[in-house]
């Protein structure tokens, strides 16, 4: 059973419906006791950082989900569910992240390209990651953000992509995973992604 985290904000019906295309049991989770019986948890979410986590405190989710992270289970966290798994962020001001991943959520700066950073680009992993088993290689992925994750530690980055400069696309640290494009937006191969992550049976 995957189980998709609800705290008010973003794509919860899109990932939702990419799951079950997938044909995998899915259903939205919003309190404590929701959940009980998951074997994977979704992070997803669109807009902005300070925001969603004052949502996911107002509804207790912090520690069922740190809780879930610390089983071992698969996570994995989507576009600003990716960027809430760091220690801080930045927009539009400072506030505390979950801190599974050390890192701090801040604005591109970039003088020639338009911000937010929207549409298809491609991303260089930096290893091998059971995500992208049968993923070819060098294809594009849908991107919609104006913020990005600056890891501290480069062991937990596992993709870059670059927009005016690189930036951390997808990070990763044991058991959790954390992608800033929108695999479920992303067609064949982020697909193919989402059904890598929901068929893991261990992290």
């Amino acid at each position: 059973m995957i189980g998709i985290v609800d705290y008010g904000m973003g794509n919860l019906r899109s990932v939702y419906n990419a799951i079950v295309f997938l044909e995998f049991e899915a259903r939205l989770v919003s309190k404590t006791e929701d959940f009980n019986g998951l074997s994977h948890i979704i992070i997803p979410g669109v807009g902005a950082f300070s925001s969603a986590m004052s949502n996911l405190k107002k509804a207790e989710l912090i520690e069922p989900i740190k809780k879930f992270i610390v089983s071992g289970k698969p996570v994995l966290g989507i576009c600003l569910g990716m960027q809430l798994l760091a220690s801080v962020g930045f927009e539009p001001d400072e506030k505390e992240g979950l801190n599974i991943i050390e890192g701090k959520v801040i604005k591109f700066q970039l003088e020639n390209q338009r911000i937010p950073h929207v549409g298809w680009n491609s991303i260089e992993l930096t290893r091998e990651h059971y995500l992208f088993e049968g993923v070819k290689k060098g294809v594009d992925f849908y991107f919609v953000h104006s913020y990005y994750f600056d890891a501290k530690n480069s062991e937990d980055i596992l993709a870059y992509c670059f927009y005016g400069h690189n930036f951390p696309a997808i990070v990763s640290k044991g058991n959790v995973t954390g992608i800033q494009f929108h695999p479920e937006k992303s067609q064949k191969n982020g697909l193919k992604i989402l059904k890598n992550f929901c068929s893991r049976t261990d992290a």
